[in-house]
């Protein structure tokens, strides 16, 4: 009896699948078969309240089932390891025996890591409100120990508001978030953030705030005690510049233009002292949508709408028309979203609108290497650099954080959302083996609509522990 049933289940198996091979042979133009159901629908062009069965709707719902079953795959136990044959275990058998250096051997064990990190949801803690945050996360920065994160959040009534968390990981390996109780509001989108160092190492807050109305955009430099919960009262040097809508933002460390900062905007960069307020204008052929600074010479690296990348050397005069000053110029294919030095400084990696990542030697300016997987079409989206960990990240379209080893451009992971796909829910990242500080913890920071998500190297990490509980 058991023969006969499994001969006949094998025999319906064998027809759903000669059905379905069928059925790829002979689409019917203008109808889509459902087979859940068994049978056709007639399709509809464009988009129909009425009927969901449009192209775009069928295609969303398929891109949906497959985030599930990755997310349900991601959550399992068991991870697949980015390269055959590749655990801690050996690689730290390799290291003993002296046939692993050890900066591969660094490079090797984050791989590892990554390929297993587990997902943990974040409380975050707040001692003048006990609600928790219902408003979308539109932007997260972290400063340069990776102890404070700038946040900038949409309000459901309109503009944003702005404030810092921070983070604190305890050796008993969890990770704990405070959000600063003086949040600021405003009625205009902010554009670019980043860290300033006026007074000592990221002591600042760089904002591009997009003008309304009859309201000019301007740029402000707000110190991060503002944000404190220990000392309101001193905020220290506050600043805003009259400065039109800018796309981007960069703040020099390189000594020769101390307090010195940049802002790109629509066919021009402006270059400002933060102190003096003194401005150098220079003319750019298109919007310039990504800003780095050298840290070894007062060096200015650009991205445009066009896909141009050109670098400013602060220290030439000249600021023509003739763009002359540009002292390196290199092309992509597609817009520029973000721009990312290598340490050495003679390699950039730059991201764009097709979806392209490429490494550059600016010293030939040729693409030496590319980051294959990368999705995007038309979003404004960054890419991350951990150079001492070997890893880039970057968040697509499609709403899935890529990790890449930085050395070979493999691609080691991909993970799918906690959420449904949506221009308003792509994940914001930030990744370091130190969160927290000097005694943090190693792992992914994800911010995805208002829920906040740390993805832990370790598989014993323990949920909910806030301050006091560390204490």
């Amino acid at each position: 009896m058991k023969r006969g049933n499994w001969r006949a289940s094998g025999t319906d198996r064998q027809r759903q699948h000669s059905q379905s091979q069928w059925r790829s042979r002979h689409q019917l133009p203008g109808f889509y078969f459902d087979p859940e159901k068994n049978r056709y629908f007639r399709l509809l062009p464009g988009h129909n309240n009425c009927n969901p069965l449009t192209k775009e709707g069928l295609q969303k719902k398929e891109e949906e089932k497959k985030r599930s079953a990755l997310l349900a795959e991601d959550d399992g136990p068991r991870k697949v390891t980015p390269r055959t044959g590749l655990n801690s275990a050996l690689l730290l058998q390799k290291r003993h025996l002296g046939l692993l250096p050890p900066s591969s051997y660094s490079r090797l064990i984050h791989e590892v890591k990554v390929s297993g990190m587990q997902r943990h949801r974040l409380e975050v803690q707040s001692s003048n409100s006990t609600s928790p945050n219902t408003d979308n996360f539109h932007l997260i920065v972290a400063d340069s120990a990776c102890e404070r994160v700038f946040t900038v959040n949409d309000v459901s009534h309109g503009g944003c508001k702005y404030g810092i968390m921070n983070f604190h990981g305890y050796r008993k390996g969890s990770l704990s978030v405070e959000m600063c109780d003086n949040l600021y509001f405003t009625n205009r989108k902010v554009n670019s953030v980043c860290w300033a160092s006026v007074t000592h190492t990221d002591s600042h807050v760089l904002l591009c705030l997009v003008g309304i109305s009859q309201t000019p955009g301007c740029v402000s430099l707000l110190p991060a005690s503002l944000f404190s919960n220990f000392n309101p009262d001193q905020p220290g040097m506050l600043c805003s510049f009259k400065i039109s809508t800018a796309w981007s933002c960069a703040w020099c460390l390189n000594p020769q233009a101390d307090k010195t900062f940049s802002t790109g905007l629509s066919r021009q960069v402006i270059v400002t002292d933060a102190v003096t307020g003194r401005r150098a204008t220079y003319l750019a052929g298109s919007d310039v949508l990504a800003q780095q600074f050298a840290v070894r010479a007062p060096v200015l690296f650009n991205g445009c709408r066009s896909g141009e990348i050109f670098s400013i050397d602060l220290r030439q005069r000249d600021r023509g028309r003739s763009h002359g000053w540009k002292t390196s110029r290199f092309f992509q294919e597609s817009a520029i979203t973000s721009i990312q030095l290598l340490q050495d400084e003679n390699y950039l990696l730059a991201a764009d609108m097709l979806g392209k990542i490429k490494l550059w030697d600016i010293r030939v300016k040729r693409s030496v290497k590319q980051y294959e997987g990368h999705h995007n079409e038309y979003a404004y989206l960054p890419i991350h650099v951990n150079e001492p960990e070997g890893l880039l990240l970057a968040v697509g379209q499609d709403c899935y954080t890529r990790l890449w080893s930085l050395h070979d451009s493999s691609l080691l992971r991909t993970i799918p959302s906690p959420h449904p796909a949506g221009k308003d829910s792509i994940p914001n990242v930030v990744f370091s083996s130190q969160l927290g500080g000097s005694r943090g913890l190693p792992g992914l920071l994800m911010a995805v609509r208002h829920d906040l998500y740390y993805y832990s190297y370790n598989k014993d990490y323990q949920d909910g522990l806030t301050l006091e509980g560390q204490c």
